[in-house]
């Protein structure tokens, strides 16, 4: 089993930078893909970037060239730098995992078996 949790959140202006971090606890090995997701309230929980164990990155187009995803595997600890954030960054996000990845949509949440509880990110205009 595995479980992850979710720091950093925080409420910032227009503009600002926020960095989140997800430490996972249990067994995953180096074919896993873990993700950050994000819900704003009424809509649909989306994908916003991911990263394999490997290294290799995928970003949500709204967010390319903004967020950069990062990953310490010593620490078993991922991360989403998030600069130059907009109000319609503003949601809940969530850390999401799966190990073994076979490939199928990072950007699918049914893609993904652990989750973690969330960590809000507000910003103001």
């Amino acid at each position: 089993q595995v479980q992850l949790e979710e720091s950093g959140g925080g409420s910032v202006q227009a503009g600002g930078s926020l960095t989140l971090s997800c430490a996972a606890s249990g067994d995953m090995d180096s074919r896993k893909l873990m993700a950050w997701f994000r819900q704003a309230p009424g809509k649909e929980r989306e994908g916003v970037a991911a990263i394999t164990g490997r290294g290799y990155t995928l970003y949500d187009d709204s967010v390319k060239g903004r967020f950069t995803i990062s990953q310490d595997n010593a620490k078993n600890t991922i991360y989403l730098q998030m600069n130059s954030l907009k109000p319609e960054d503003t949601a809940m996000y969530f850390c999401a995992a799966v190990s073994p990845w076979y490939g199928s949509n990072w950007s699918r949440v049914t893609s993904y078996h652990f989750w973690g509880q969330g960590t809000q990110v507000t910003v103001s205009s």
